[in-house]
């Protein structure tokens, strides 16, 4: 079992900044899980923000964000952040953390996630 908490959303103007951050407990150390950041905005899909490997060696993002957000870990801290910077509205959304069994095949695939965090409300308001 992997608990999963973010914290750091809310209300941010277009062009601002937030970082969210992912605490993770559970019974294996945090080093061995891998982790991804998703958002879900309502009517739509969940999709893919990014991943990052165990030691944060390998990350991936996804289209929307690349240039713009970068993941970073902490596994002292047992915490993945999620630095967003160049905000525009259409990044509002629920951000989620989640962890996979091991590492996934497809990054982007949210099925391949086992456990995933109560997620927290970013909003940009234009």
């Amino acid at each position: 079992q992997v608990q999963l908490v973010e914290s750091g959303g809310g209300l941010v103007q277009a062009g601002g900044s937030l970082r969210l951050s992912c605490a993770a407990s559970g019974r294996r150390t945090f080093s061995s899980y891998t982790m991804g950041w998703f958002r879900q905005a309502p009517g739509k899909e969940r999709e893919f923000v990014g991943f990052i490997s165990y030691s944060g060696g390998r990350i991936y993002y996804g289209d929307s964000v690349k240039g713009r957000f970068t993941i970073s870990r902490d596994n002292a801290r047992n915490t993945v952040y999620l630095q967003m910077n160049s905000l525009e509205p259409e990044d509002t959304a629920v951000y989620y953390c989640a962890v996979p069994a091991g590492f996934p095949g497809r990054v982007a695939d949210a099925t391949l996630y086992d456990y995933w965090g109560q997620g927290t409300q970013v909003t940009v308001s234009s």
